[in-house]
């Protein structure tokens, strides 16, 4: 392989290759551009726009259209773009992840394919990480959109649905990417088409497409109500959690050892798996659970409750931590995303975690949540006709990206070559000896001038470098979670000469770090990262820091044998070899083994994180499968349709699925039971009281029977029809009832498929496969709830009284924006207000009120 890369070059070697000859061409038609003037470049978009209508691709125009953009920014911004942008903004028109090193000007690149494919009139989205990025890349280079004619937009948490409305119909709109999801999950959820925000999924521009793919996808996006249960059992849980011991194990518990029956020695009331993140019971542990709630038996099914909370309550105490995983702040357990090290507001884990935390850190335990909407990340990106990507860092995941997304990552090179050296990890024994080591390396860089960016992994890391430096009187800034308000000033102010910075993660991603007077002359910014993540791919954004556009600059990690990560996955013969060389205190180890075994460990939990985002994936796409026809149901219903064909159809199987259930094939005219059918049919279709005909008695045909009950019930339907003055009236209540009815019922169901997959992991223990048996299950419940929604419209509808004043009404109201307990349960009316003419009619006909009842 080594061999044939040498002869052909890489992957991305060869496709830059291809692409040169389209940025000559760009580059080609300066001289041309800069003869226009501003109105000349301007009308060029409505020049594009035509030669569009008139048969012309966007391929077509991508040559022209790019030298029009280049010139623009050069007169409104004064940057012009580089080759190295031009050749990342065709490949991000292609629909591919174009690399780009920090500092490249990845944000310039966007307006490339951004206006080239704004020109087709369906709309661009842009998506960044956080409202301050998507706020920042509107304001900024949005100035060259609309220089060029265009409209731009942007969607901010704060916004109401009117201004969301106007920002999606603008050419091009920067917006997050949980922004996105939730009003997509919100436009399936509303009453009428005018309360939609967004107008298609058409083209999407990802910045840092890592972390937005790939770091959250394993959170799927979850729009919640309050559940009716009591949070009593929380506070219970929590309380007999703090009197359990943990303890060990010999031997590890695998679903295998389970299978084969194998004896595992344990000691203590739980046993904590670090690796796998989570916490089991011993034989002990469940007698004390027993004893404390008064039980006799935890497995019971009617206990399930309470096994599942001391389980929260354990995971809460030993896997969750404070100033690592989450925050407190004002009463409040707030989550930190464990990749940017930001506090996510509004966010909460799901299944109880959250809850079990609160009683942990004694603040107000809030209400369980039901889901009554949810999407995960992957398949709401995949809705999109076509999408693209920006980041520094994606090499290392390009299989994610070609099997789960469909895109593959071309490395794009350097407009100047790097110059920032990274050094070899310095190694050392304890976790003290490295912090030891930080503190010195920090101090004789800061005697010099040189500015120093330190990456921590939790925000306790972080306090805890920051109390050492201060110890040692060495002026310094923290960024983390608490601090995240000024985090664009702070990363700004990190290459001035003789800074110090201390970061959590990838704090103030997206924003460069220029270097001060002088600091060029002392080396340039110095990063060191005070632990390996689990992901490389962080680790190199960190190191991407230092070191843009040929700056000097360079990066070293300090690791200790006590860091989660070699403790967790590093190999035990390694580690027990470094411990026995006996090396005095503060000395550092640099080797080889080591250096690889770090590889290893991260390539480790990289592999277990993508089997854990494809398991997701894999779950979802039977929710995905089953969402879909849900919400084009709703749609044809939001669009106004006539659903009377629909309507007929519910009744006709109605009848045929009650007759197959009451009366097999084989049986005789006098063996059916009419009473089972009469009970199954007479509370949906108001027949007299089902009799056998003496036609059917003699022939013994259970289809003429089938045939007579249809007949009967469409005609039922049709004197139904006949009460209502003007048909369109009935054809408005019959989409109002579905609505109410595809509602209530799609959202029952997926919270019953919410807990279907918290338990279905058991079925491995019954040597089935259990992604298989949640499709199976998942399709029964599917069809149960389809037979169900027929069933709901059909009899609200055959008992439908004219005098009745039927409106739309939410089945759930959405009050936030945010990944949180944001809807509220029971009916929402629309506000009265002065009706006008071209209003819809109050009465729900579906026509204009000066056709119907304004007609006087």
């Amino acid at each position: 392989m080594g061999f044939l890369t040498k002869i052909f070059g890489t992957h991305s070697e060869r496709e830059i290759k291809l692409i040169i000859p389209i940025v000559d061409k760009i580059e080609a038609l300066a001289p041309d551009m800069e003869k226009l003037s501003d109105s000349e470049l301007r009308n060029k978009t409505v020049e594009f726009r035509n030669r569009l209508k008139n048969g012309e691709t966007l391929d077509d125009l991508l040559v022209e259209a790019y030298a029009v953009v280049r010139e623009a920014a050069k007169r409104v911004l004064g940057i012009k773009h580089y080759r190295v942008q031009l050749m990342g903004g065709v490949i991000l028109h292609q629909g591919r992840i174009s690399e780009m090193r920090t500092g490249e000007g990845k944000t310039l690149v966007s307006t490339l394919p951004a206006y080239l494919n704004a020109l087709e009139g369906n709309g661009v989205h842009i998506v960044t990480v956080n409202d301050y990025l998507a706020k920042r890349d509107s304001e900024w280079m949005g100035q060259v959109h609309e220089f060029l004619g265009l409209k731009v937009g942007v969607i901010l948490n704060s916004m109401n649905n009117d201004e969301r409305r106007e920002a999606y119909n603008c050419d091009i709109t920067y917006a997050t990417n949980n922004e996105l999801g939730f009003d997509y999950l919100r436009d399936n959820m509303v009453i009428y088409k005018e309360q939609l925000v967004q107008r298609g999924l058409h083209f999407a521009v990802i910045d840092e497409v890592d972390s937005v793919l790939i770091d959250e996808a394993r959170t799927p996006l979850i729009i919640s109500g309050q559940s009716g249960k009591s949070t009593r059992l929380y506070e219970a849980c929590d309380i007999l959690a703090r009197q359990l011991v943990r303890g060990k194990e010999s031997g590890e518990l695998t679903k295998m050892a389970a299978i084969m029956k194998e004896e595992i020695e344990e000691e203590g009331d739980f046993i904590v798996n670090e690796k796998d993140k989570n916490v089991n019971l011993t034989a002990q542990g469940v007698e004390k659970v027993e004893d404390f709630f008064k039980i006799e038996n935890l497995a019971d099914p009617e206990h399930l409750e309470i096994q599942h909370n001391i389980i929260l309550a354990l995971r809460a105490h030993n896997l969750m931590f404070r100033d690592k995983d989450y925050v407190v702040n004002n009463d409040e357990v707030l989550i930190v995303d464990e990749f940017t090290g930001r506090i996510m507001p509004g966010r909460r884990y799901s299944d109880g975690l959250h809850q079990a935390i609160e009683a942990k850190e004694k603040v107000k335990v809030k209400r369980e949540s039901k889901t009554l909407a949810t999407i995960t990340f992957q398949n709401f990106f995949n809705k999109y006709s076509k999408k693209c990507g920006m980041t520094g860092t994606a090499l290392t995941e390009e299989k994610e990206f070609r099997d789960i997304y469909g895109m593959d990552v071309i490395e794009i090179p350097t407009n100047v070559p790097v110059a920032r050296m990274d050094k070899q990890d310095a190694v050392y024994k304890t976790r003290k000896e490295k912090l030891n080591a930080v503190v010195n390396e920090i101090i004789e860089s800061h005697k010099k001038g040189q500015p120093v960016l330190v990456g921590t992994i939790t925000i306790e890391a972080s306090e805890e470098i920051s109390d050492l430096l201060k110890k040692k009187n060495v002026p310094h800034k923290v960024l983390n979670a608490k601090f995240h308000e000024m985090e664009a000033e702070i990363i700004a102010d990190a290459g001035v000469y003789g800074a110090v910075t201390i970061a959590t993660n990838m704090a103030g991603r997206g924003t460069d770090i220029k270097l001060g007077e002088g600091v060029r002359e002392v080396g340039g910014l110095k990063i060191i990262g005070t632990e390996r993540h689990e992901s490389r791919r962080i680790d190199n954004q960190l190191r991407g820091r230092a070191g843009r556009q040929g700056d000097p600059g360079e990066s070293r990690f300090y690791i200790s044998l006590e860091d989660d990560l070699m403790r967790l996955f590093g190999s035990d013969r390694l580690m027990s070899m470094f411990n026995s060389l006996g090396l005095p205190e503060g000395e550092q180890i640099e080797h080889k083994m080591l250096s690889n075994a770090i590889e290893k460990a991260q390539m480790r939990i990289e592999n277990n994180n993508y089997g854990i985002r494809k398991n997701l994936l894999e779950y979802d796409q039977v929710n995905n499968d089953q969402r879909e026809i849900i919400y084009a149901e709703r749609r044809r219903v939001l669009d106004g349709e006539n659903m009377r064909d629909s309507i007929f159809k519910m009744i006709t199987d109605i009848v045929e699925t009650s007759v197959n259930t009451c009366i097999s094939d084989d049986q005789q005219p006098e063996e059916w039971d009419l009473n089972e059918l009469n009970n199954l049919l007479l509370p949906i279709i108001p027949y007299d009281r089902i009799v056998l005909t003496e036609n059917e008695l003699d022939r013994g045909k259970k289809n003429a029977l089938i045939q007579r009950l249809k007949e009967e019930a469409v005609k039922l339907y049709e004197a139904k029809e006949a009460e209502f003055p003007e048909k369109e009236h009935l054809r408005e209540v019959e989409r109002v009832i579905l609505l109410k009815v595809i509602d209530r019922k799609w959202m029952d169901h997926i919270d019953d498929m919410d807990q279907l997959r918290q338990g279905i992991g058991l079925q491995a223990y019954g040597q089935k496969d259990p992604l298989v048996e949640f499709k199976f299950m998942g399709f029964e419940m599917f069809d149960e709830m389809t037979k169900a929604i027929s069933e709901d419209t059909i009899k609200a509808l055959m008992h439908v009284r004219i005098e009745q004043n039927v409106e739309r009404e939410q089945v759930a109201k959405v009050t936030g924006t945010n990944k949180d307990d944001s809807v509220q349960q029971g009916p929402v009316k629309r506000a009265a207000k002065k009706i006008q003419p071209n209003d819809p009619c109050p009465c729900g006909s579906g026509l204009k009120y000066k056709h119907c009842c304004g007609k006087n």
